[in-house]
């Protein structure tokens, strides 16, 4: 930390620097490396796979789906053999990366929910409570210790018309409507001028300590977890399906993909998904005396209502932290470790945190990275089969993957069992999102949607002919 004591030393006033320059000394002296996972022997190694394995499950990608998917089949099946394959780490990618929002809702909001599947709206509402209630079960069963607080989430206006908006999501939606004052005294920033607090609707958690801890609740009762076993390809004959790996082959009677924002093994499936990178900091942890600055008693999740949004909560040890706003993509589907830090996305957080919390302005950054969003155009998760049904896949989560996670586990589970169930029957698991178009289509149609959602945000909300163009297609970008 005395980098990051240097760094402040120089915010001093009188100083010549520009404000852009102070804030790169900052973010600078944070360490590049995500704050969850930087917990030496937190875990483990795990053998990779060498030579030929066997199973009766094969659960390919280590984070949230994929444990998930392997712990509710051993569960329901104490006599089946699951191995779940990771190509590096398990929870290393965006189950360790993201902001720990577990929230319920499946569609990526109730707006979006609704818009998309009306029909089954009431259920989606009722089955991701239902799969909230589950996780948090699932976690006091199997003593996972991962900082869980149902605190609920504050959506929060930070212009006028953003104001009228969440008076009408509090109308349809429920929740507690705060005026300004009111949301100043939950959590005090000059920037609000309303929010709305869905109380039950989301918890907070330490995401790689959740993903950690559903890996040895699932080595308790018996699965196999590989680690550094890159899965290669796929095949499938009469007997079952082989997964190639760097190293082996594993024989599977069925298999569960859980790979999200990278290249699928099902390439059919790339089209449907662009991996969005999204990026953190996380402060150092506030004093007694900042600390009641900001309130913030009640420790909920919070997010701003712009098209480019900022996120953001507080740890166990009472850091910030804050993310979101920029939403990049890098042409030709790419996800490259390079990518986790963007030093001029970090320098407009930090910015963008001490405007929304001038009276920390000059508190170092202890953390900062970057991680892959699996964004699909209807920014919710997307469920099939594929090798005559003993391959199953869900990806698509764009951002709320969290909670939808387990629930994405379920129905692959439900899939690969060949039954007619409340969820294999569901709108939302039958039916695709409309995929990206080839590149260089796809770069440049993201590109004008980032602008445009910027411009959007600068003019008080109004939707340029290209947004609203991809509104009445049902197309989207999101991270």
């Amino acid at each position: 930390m005395a980098h990051a004591a240097a760094a402040r030393r120089k915010l001093a006033p009188g100083k010549t620097t520009s404000r852009q320059e102070e804030l790169g000394r900052l973010v600078t002296a944070a360490k590049a490396k995500p704050y969850w996972l930087d917990q030496p022997d937190a875990q483990q190694a795990r053998e990779p796979v060498h030579g030929d394995r066997a199973c009766d499950l094969a659960v390919i990608g280590g984070g949230f789906t994929g444990l998930w998917a392997a712990l509710l089949a051993k569960e329901a099946n104490p006599g089946r053999s699951v191995l779940v394959i990771e190509g590096n780490r398990v929870g290393w990618a965006a189950s360790g990366r993201n902001g720990g929002f577990c929230d319920a809702s499946l569609t990526h909001g109730a707006a979006n929910g609704r818009e998309r599947f009306p029909a089954e709206f009431t259920t989606l509402q009722r089955l991701g409570l239902e799969n909230l209630n589950a996780i948090e079960t699932a976690l006091g069963r199997h003593g996972i210790d991962c900082g869980f607080e149902r605190t609920g989430s504050i959506e929060v206006a930070t212009s006028d018309h953003q104001v009228d908006e969440l008076r009408e999501t509090a109308e349809t939606d429920g929740g507690v409507l705060l005026d300004a004052g009111a949301m100043r005294a939950e959590v005090n920033s000059p920037t609000y001028l309303a929010g709305r607090w869905d109380k039950d609707g989301a918890a907070m958690v330490q995401p790689a300590r959740l993903a950690w801890g559903l890996a040895a609740a699932c080595e308790r009762i018996g699965v196999r977890i590989a680690e550094r076993t890159p899965a290669t390809g796929l095949a499938s004959d009469a007997d079952g399906v082989t997964v190639r790996t760097s190293d082996g082959v594993v024989r599977a009677k069925k298999v569960a993909l859980g790979t999200n924002a990278f290249p699928s093994l099902l390439r059919r499936l790339r089209p449907y998904i662009v991996p969005v990178y999204d990026y953190v900091l996380v402060t150092e942890p506030l004093t007694a005396a900042q600390l009641a600055e900001i309130g913030w008693r009640n420790r909920q999740g919070i997010a701003d209502l712009g098209n480019q949004f900022h996120y953001y909560r507080l740890t166990q040890d009472n850091r910030i932290l804050w993310g979101g706003y920029d939403a990049v993509y890098h042409f030709g589907h790419q996800v490259r470790m390079a990518y986790d830090q963007r030093p001029a996305t970090f320098v407009k957080l930090a910015d963008h945190f001490f405007t929304t919390f001038p009276q920390l302005e000059g508190i170092g950054f202890s953390h900062r990275w970057g991680g892959a969003v699996d964004t699909c155009t209807r920014f919710c998760a997307f469920f099939g089969t594929a090798h005559h049904g003993r391959v199953a896949y869900a990806l698509g989560y764009t951002g709320l993957g969290v909670g939808a996670s387990r629930f994405g586990a379920r129905v692959m589970l439900d899939l690969l069992s060949g039954e007619r169930t409340e969820l294999t029957e569901l709108e939302l698991v039958r039916s695709k999102p409309v995929p990206f178009p080839p590149e260089p289509f796809a770069y440049l149609g993201v590109q004008a949607t980032r602008w445009s959602l910027a411009q959007a945000d600068r003019q008080s909300g109004r939707r340029n002919l290209w947004l609203r163009a991809l509104d009445a297609a049902g197309l989207g970008y999101d991270s």
